[in-house]
């Protein structure tokens, strides 16, 4: 059984394909986290928490019996706050005496096959129900009434669990949750680096590494989205670790908003991790009998390095993760009109582009920012979701019919949690934008945030995407958010209820996702958050891909996707070849291959060249498709660990074939530049595509091939595609 009670031991083993994490029952039902790490097959963990401490400044609990117990210094499972525990702890209740100690002890629990869905929130899910295993313990906190479901399930064919924590409310009076994190781990050293995702728009999710230091290292967000600051993704690796060996504990929160990742290391040099809703800024109210249920936070634990971490994630979130007709449909190829047109385009520029897009064998046009309301500029309409006719004479319906005639899907551009200063709407309802009373609004991109917590704003919103979406042959929609949020308050919202509101627009957004897919189950999806700031396990619930940057230079645009590949699987990443003009197109494609692959670009510019250059890369894209979406990512040479080249791999799950692609960042002289490929099967012999030559998978990886002979001007790329034979 991956997850087992042992009763005698009051021990709950929880075991993946790779790991085991352990939680003991220990004297007064205190919760404690003896071993999270390689697999084991016992459990003698009598006394394995047992720190020494100074008693006068460590204090012990007086209702437990066992003398050697301290809250200061024992690894406890999820630690409430002022009990005698003064690091980071995991949850605070502010309860109807004004004080916020916070006590959970153990009362019960339950073990079963599959996995519960959490109300409201996306989450990762069981296909069957013996793919996964869920484990329940309740808590309660017998002063206060209030009453903590630890929830873990664990991915048996995975080296992957999540966890996540519903709060309940079983006293007569309303209490507060100041904060609530949906995991806390121990681990026994501090010997780690924390490996994360920083950036801002236009360069996200560059690779950062900082060593663990005695106190707190943390990443956070506050902007009422996860951001291009920082992703709610960390990692520990253990020093002298890397990409293809050593331990690594990886950690990713599936939510949108504002989120927190502290390691914290003591004075014993342990470190507790906690992940979860970001504190500052947050409070929940519970009355009587209410509950609250955290965000998922998943949980990685490998000893084969980052590379493998980033696997599990990968098969993890394509399989339980991504939902819907495109999680194994084949996507169409498309092409997007912003960075060809801007608002600048009417119905026949438009077709112009269909056409030439349907001569090189593109298979969606997809319209972008600029066909509603009066919108011209990035400054009216937004929340006016209705048909521009000076700009599309007739009516959408014209120019659907003339795209679909060519043979090509169709795609269009909303942005439905903003609204526009300049709109009918704002005229209409200028209380239905997040603000303060008596405080100015703070305006960004010439645009305010509408109030997604109302349930009425999100009814109008969706009414009007209805209209259009159910009308006409639309076949994608991209989803837009750009800005973040300030002065976040909602004129439905008083007090107690006031600093719910930056989780409220979070639950307000899924909920309008969540009706959107329902009703529309074959539109393909893409959320964007000015390129890539909502990238994030929450939007790959309602959407399978995401816009990655809306830096769509090649040289730049490795450095974002190797970041993002930390992760989120390539099947997952917007991607595109662009007009930029440091590199060719053949360089262009070879980088937006990893990933969703598609053009923004005005076709109509193309010379003859790219043209055929276009029509190859079209092909390639079909021919390697299930590679990509489907197949195992190696990184071979990482930008952050050398800047002249970087390289990776697709591997397909049966070995049976192998992409390679090697881009040069900046020319260097070199006279030998020998690479050893990743995961073949050493057993197996490759043939290398359009040759004879033939390898071995041993040789392959442990000999290698010299490849100083291919282009490494600056800008220069290629790829080696191998067959098994």
């Amino acid at each position: 059984m991956p997850i087992t009670y042992l009763e005698q031991e009051k021990i709950f083993k929880l075991d993946t394909a790779g790991s085991t994490y352990v939680v003991q029952v220990f004297d007064q039902g205190i919760l404690l986290c003896p071993y999270y790490g390689a697999k084991i097959p016992d459990t003698p963990f009598d006394g394995f928490c047992f720190r020494d401490w100074f008693s006068s400044f460590s204090p012990s609990n007086a209702s437990v019996t066992s003398g050697s117990y301290s809250s200061d210094v024992f690894p406890l499972e999820y630690s409430g706050f002022g009990v005698g525990d003064f690091r980071k702890t995991a949850v605070a209740i502010r309860n109807a005496d004004g004080n916020n100690c916070t006590d959970f002890r153990y009362v019960s629990h339950r073990i079963y096959a599959g996995k519960p869905k959490l109300k409201d929130l996306p989450a990762t899910y069981a296909n069957t129900g013996d793919e996964c295993t869920t484990l329940e313990i309740l808590t309660r906190d017998n002063t206060t009434g209030a009453e903590a479901t630890l929830i873990y399930t664990v991915f048996e064919k995975l080296s992957a669990m999540t966890k996540s924590v519903r709060i309940a409310n079983t006293s007569d009076c309303a209490m507060d949750i100041e904060k609530v994190y949906s995991a806390s781990v121990s681990l026994n050293d501090m010997d780690y680096d924390m490996y994360h995702l920083y950036g801002r728009w236009n360069a996200e999710r560059n690779m950062s590494v900082s060593k663990l230091e005695h106190g707190h290292t943390s990443i956070s967000s506050t902007r009422g989205s996860s951001s291009h600051y920082h992703n709610p993704f960390a990692a520990l690796v253990r020093h002298g670790a890397g990409e293809d060996q050593g331990e690594v504990y990886g950690f990713n929160l599936v939510y949108s908003g504002n989120f927190d990742i502290t390691a914290d290391c003591d004075y014993y040099e342990t470190t507790r991790v906690n992940i979860g809703i970001n504190p500052d800024g947050f409070t929940w109210h519970l009355d009587a009998g209410e509950e609250f249920q955290t965000p998922e936070a998943v949980l990685v634990y490998t000893n084969e390095g980052l590379g493998e971490m980033s696997r599990i994630f990968h098969r993890l979130y394509m399989n339980n993760l991504i939902r819907g007709k495109y999680k194994t449909e084949k996507r169409p190829l498309l092409i997007n009109s912003w960075e060809a047109a801007y608002f600048d385009f009417n119905t026949d520029k438009l077709v112009s582009f269909a056409e030439r897009a349907k001569e090189v064998g593109i298979e969606m046009l997809v319209m972008d920012d600029g066909w509603f309301g009066v919108r011209n500029s990035d400054n009216c309409s937004l929340g006016d979701w209705y048909v521009n006719e000076d700009k599309l004479p007739g009516g959408l319906g014209v120019l659907i019919d003339r795209v679909n005639a060519l043979g090509l899907k169709f795609g269009i551009w909303y942005e439905p949690e903003m609204i526009s200063p300049d709109s009918d709407i704002y005229r209409a309802h200028p209380d239905w934008c997040l603000h303060v009373p008596n405080r100015d609004k703070s305006i960004a991109r010439r645009q305010y945030v509408i109030d997604m917590s109302r349930e009425d704003v999100r009814d109008n919103i969706f009414g009007q995407m209805y209209d259009v979406l159910s009308k006409y042959k639309i076949d994608y929609v991209k989803w837009d958010f750009n800005r973040n949020l300030t002065e976040a308050g909602s004129a439905l919202l008083g007090a107690p209820h006031g600093e719910e509101i930056f989780h409220r627009f979070v639950l307000g957004t899924y909920d309008l996702m969540n009706r959107l897919t329902t009703a529309f189950p074959d539109i393909l999806l893409e959320n964007c958050s000015g390129g890539g700031g909502r990238f994030d396990p929450g939007m790959l619930y309602y959407s399978p891909q995401i816009w990655a940057s809306d830096n769509t230079d090649a040289l730049e645009r490795i450095a974002i996707q190797f970041g993002t590949s930390m992760c989120y699987p390539a099947s997952t990443m917007g991607a595109h070849v662009s007009m930029s003009r440091r590199t060719g197109f053949a360089t262009k494609g070879n980088v937006a291959m990893w990933g969703t692959f598609g053009y923004e670009l005005d076709p109509n510019r193309l010379s003859e060249k790219d043209v055929e250059l276009v029509k190859e890369q079209v092909k390639e894209y079909h021919r390697t498709y299930d590679l990509i979406h489907y197949g195992d990512l190696y990184r071979v040479t990482c930008p952050w660990e050398n800047s002249y080249r970087s390289s990776w791999e697709f591997v397909a799950p049966d070995k049976s074939e192998m992409l390679y692609t090697d881009v040069t960042l900046r020319y260097y002289h070199c006279m030998k530049y020998i690479v050893r490929f990743k995961g073949l099967d050493p057993e197996k012999i490759y043939r290398l595509d359009g040759t004879e030559q033939r390898y071995s998978g041993a040789f392959l990886m442990n000999a290698g091939l010299n490849l100083s002979r291919y282009p490494h001007s600056t800008g220069d790329s290629f790829t080696l595609h191998f067959y098994a034979e």
